[in-house]
């Protein structure tokens, strides 16, 4: 089925990002897995292509564009080449609709136009050791300083992508005890100063995929945070998160959408070279059920991921779809990049092949952002279960 999600600007940008991964990224991606990250240059190079500023403001120096599609290209393309952005997707995708609803005209103006070219990364932290999805668990404590100038933060985050080489984090905290009728209440978001007195990056978390994005732990002790730094109102983050959860796992179904189609083409391709038996292996049956199989699932894939996609532009993705997208698409591209394995027999577990790498790294998807079990959750109460 012909896909109308993308128009003549999307196409036109999708061919400056394709010649850019392929001149600028794929000869060098090795190097990067090697590393744990891109180069700290790579950022602002992303940031002179206007990759990191799409949504920013043009008054803060980026596109101002208010589609989501922009980012979407650049997932599809980032996966067909086998290659990442390293945290890219986190600053450009997940931060900023944070920022731009809840900064301040004076936050705005000291952060954006940094984020947009690149000079200032962000990220996030959320993840504690002891509380994995459940966020109201939260227990990084920021305590306001007795003239009201400051927070004082203690606590731990674990498994904060991009957390080793950002400047500015946005630091999920317990600025009120939670109450045993809610426990959600008491949570705050500060954007912290890396170079603060009592940060610290701690182990580089070593992943079986994804190698290319730096992945961290994080340790605050006693670190001074200015009331200026407080991003929205205080005791509001737990409705922040769930406010833009639904964007971060769109964005996480796209990403195994364009995954899955990735392993499609890449097994299409191989079976087609690779001979066995004195034949192509795409002249067996069952290689040409299985592939079939995989296409069709790809196209359901597909077909769900853009339907999504639309209704965010629309402002009309709700927190139940965007958890049926995101376990629809992340289980289904499971489904489809084992079997294309598969076919690849020895040579899909060898990492220069692309569908290793993408096995690798897409397996993370039904993890992050919410597990599977999770969406399923939400999912249920939506109706009304």
């Amino acid at each position: 089925m012909q896909r109308t999600v993308f128009d003549q600007d999307h196409e036109a940008f999708r061919k400056t990002i394709r010649e850019f991964i392929a001149k600028e990224v794929v000869p060098v991606h090795h190097e990067w897995e090697q590393r744990g990250h891109p180069p700290r240059e790579f950022y602002r190079r992303l940031g002179e292509l206007g990759v990191l500023g799409i949504q920013v403001p043009e008054e803060f120096g980026g596109g101002g564009e208010s589609s989501f599609k922009f980012f979407a290209v650049v997932g599809e393309e980032c996966a067909a080449a086998g290659v990442t952005f390293g945290s890219y997707s986190v600053h450009s995708q997940l931060i900023l609709p944070y920022l731009m609803a809840h900064a301040t005209a004076e936050q705005k103006q000291r952060w954006l136009p940094g984020f947009a070219s690149g000079d200032l990364m962000f990220a996030i932290a959320m993840t504690e050791p002891g509380t994995g999805s459940d966020l109201a668990n939260i227990a990084t404590s920021a305590k306001l300083s007795a003239d009201g100038t400051h927070y004082v933060v203690n606590g731990a985050k674990t498994f904060i992508t991009g957390g080793a080489l950002a400047d500015r984090i946005l630091v999920v905290c317990r600025t009120a005890p939670s109450t045993p009728e809610d426990r959600r209440t008491g949570l705050s978001i500060l954007v912290v100063d890396t170079t603060s007195q009592g940060f610290e990056v701690g182990r580089k978390i070593d992943k079986i995929g994804l190698k290319a994005s730096d992945t961290a732990e994080l340790s605050f002790t006693d670190v001074v945070v200015p009331v200026a730094d407080l991003l929205g109102e205080e005791g509001q983050g737990f409705a922040y998160l769930t406010d833009n959860l639904a964007q971060e796992r769109l964005s996480i179904a796209l990403g195994g959408a364009a995954s899955a189609q990735a392993a499609l083409q890449h097994a299409l391709a191989y079976v087609k070279e690779r001979k066995v038996f004195g034949k192509p292996v795409a002249a067996f049956q069952n290689t040409k059920f299985v592939l079939a199989e995989c296409a069709t699932e790809v196209e359901a894939i597909t077909l769900m991921a853009d339907r999504a996609l639309e209704a965010l532009d629309a402002g009309e993705l709700t927190v139940a779809d965007a958890a049926k997208a995101k376990l629809f698409c992340t289980e289904g591209a499971g489904r489809v990049i084992d079997k294309c394995l598969q076919l690849h027999g020895g040579y899909g577990y060898v990492t220069e092949f692309p569908i290793a790498r993408l096995y690798a790294d897409t397996r993370v998807t039904r993890i992050f952002g919410g597990t599977s079990e999770v969406m399923k959750t939400i999912i249920a109460k939506d109706l009304g279960l």
